[in-house]
């Protein structure tokens, strides 16, 4: 008696594989996640005056997190490449010492883009950290997650607070 497979990146042999997503509906695909870099005030400070001696922090950032969303695929071995249609990266200051980064992606296609908004915000926190190194090497990057996502079969998702 052969068992079903619960896994969706599994074969019946147990391989893992890219999951077939030709059957699946084109709808429009939309995810949100957030993550929070965690650095001394002086390092805030420092990247929203944009003072630090690599130049903008922010705008560095906001694009790396962008092309990290496209690279997504490249980076996740069993990603679908996807044609996103819209990214956006914001960055804001939360307080003295936490930096908020939220990334939202778009897409009207078979497959989910929360590990591209996903990517966007590890990519994007990357960055800053990358940037502001040589001021802070105790800075924290964490508190990554997805926010909400909409589209597809599982419809729509958000995040109980």
């Amino acid at each position: 008696m052969s068992k079903v497979n619960p896994f969706t990146h599994l074969n019946a042999r147990g391989e893992a594989h890219m999951v077939d997503i030709a059957e699946k509906a084109t709808t429009k695909r939309v995810a949100i996640a957030r993550g929070i870099v965690q650095a001394s005030a002086k390092t805030v400070s420092a990247i929203f005056d944009n003072s630090l001696k690599k130049g903008d922090a922010l705008a560095v950032a906001r694009i790396a997190g962008i092309m990290g969303a496209k690279q997504t695929s490249s980076l996740i071995p069993l990603c679908h490449p996807i044609a996103l249609t819209h990214v956006n990266i914001e960055i804001t200051q939360m307080n003295d010492t936490e930096i908020l980064i939220e990334a939202n992606t778009q897409t009207t296609g078979k497959t989910g883009v929360e590990i591209e908004a996903l990517s966007a915000v590890s990519i994007s926190a990357l960055t800053l950290y990358d940037m502001a190194k040589s001021m802070d090497k105790n800075m924290v990057i964490g508190s990554i997650m997805l926010i909400e996502k909409s589209g597809g079969k599982s419809g729509h998702y958000s995040r109980k607070p």
